[in-house]
């Protein structure tokens, strides 16, 4: 029991921190140094087993695609 409340929290902290980034990114597509660190966090996230690796890589996917979005305007 003291094991899954730990991982619980400590799950729920990088979930938020994801959140977080992600919502910085999606307000700044152009910055590359956001973007790049937002995909690092998605991949620590996968490595702790904390997010399917399918979702992290459809976040990845859609990050990139706005990030290119963006550089085009």
């Amino acid at each position: 029991m003291r094991t899954t409340k730990r991982d619980r929290t400590r799950n729920i902290a990088v979930k938020t921190g994801l959140k977080s980034i992600l919502k910085k990114v999606a307000e700044a597509p152009t910055d590359k140094e956001l973007a790049r660190s937002a995909v690092s966090l998605v991949d620590r996230a996968v490595r702790k087993g904390v997010v399917p690796k399918a979702t992290a890589n459809r976040r990845k996917s859609r990050l990139a695609k706005a990030a290119n979005r963006a550089a085009k305007k």
